[in-house]
């Protein structure tokens, strides 16, 4: 094994990182903490709220990732899945229902005080900056931090090589998936304990889709919880160990992702047959 916890055991092949039916979590990576027994790392239990003083656009909606795992969030357009991952890092007002990370309600405290908390949240556009070279992205996503982070930066270059190779580079200049790579490392170079990915393969190529899922199960395996909102619905279901199917901002569909890729109504309505 490497001595880098993204390094080992490479492939989305290799289903070992899901566990149907629900397991035990993989370990955690050293200096994480874990939830009182019986309650998820992170969840954002019955939420129901929506945009200022808009109508509710979610409805007592539950959302769940324990360390380890992959939770992904998937449903038709419109479904809300990405105002519930927007709701659960304080993006919005969540009315009622509560939000709770490693068992701290954290549902009043405003984005930039999650991050502070453990949250590392990776948007789907605007989520770099273009005119800065990649490695200076890499070093504003660690600016919460006071200790030294060249450590982290190297396992990042480990886990994305390319950005490596290009960390001299302006970011705008890169392709679409490699600057998604640089969004993922940025928000890894907080040294979170949760990260939130929306939909993080949004206009890539199929090739680049699977390279950019690989690597979240990497991450997953250091024991980070990772929650992602995703539209290509049935390649997040082959990795995921939670699923959560939305419809109008309401859970209409929960199970492991082999217990949903299984389902006939799921597969009817969301996978195309």
């Amino acid at each position: 094994m490497s001595d880098t916890p993204y390094q080992d055991d490479r492939g989305n092949k290799d289903r070992s990182i899901t566990r149907p039916g629900g397991g035990t979590a993989q370990p955690h990576a050293p200096g994480r903490t874990t939830p009182a027994p019986g309650t998820p790392f992170l969840i954002g239990d019955a939420m129901t709220g929506g945009y200022g003083k808009g109508p509710d656009i979610l409805h007592a909606c539950t959302i769940a990732v324990d360390p380890g795992e992959i939770a992904v969030i998937v449903g038709p357009n419109g479904a809300g899945k990405s105002t519930a991952m927007k709701a659960m890092f304080g993006m919005l007002d969540v009315r009622s229902g509560h939000v709770m990370l490693d068992g701290e309600d954290i549902t009043d405290l405003s984005p930039q005080q999650r991050v502070v908390k453990g949250m590392g949240f990776v948007p789907q556009t605007q989520n770099i900056f273009t005119s800065m070279t990649v490695e200076e992205n890499l070093e504003m996503g660690a600016f919460i931090r006071r200790d030294d982070f060249r450590d982290t930066m190297a396992q990042i270059y480990d886990l994305f090589p390319i950005l490596k190779e290009k960390r001299l580079q302006p970011a705008g200049e890169l392709s679409g998936g490699q600057r998604q790579q640089v969004a993922v490392g940025r928000a890894l170079m907080t040294k979170p304990k949760v990260l939130m990915l929306d939909e993080p393969t949004a206009g890539v190529s199929p090739i680049v889709m699977d390279e950019l899922f690989d690597r979240i199960i990497e991450v997953a395996r250091t024991g980070i919880p990772i929650l992602m909102v995703e539209q290509n619905a049935r390649q997040a279901l082959e990795i995921a160990d939670k699923a959560y199917v939305l419809v109008q901002g309401a859970n209409a569909h929960t199970g492991t992702g082999k217990e949903l890729l299984a389902d006939p109504e799921v597969r009817r309505s969301f996978l195309g047959g």
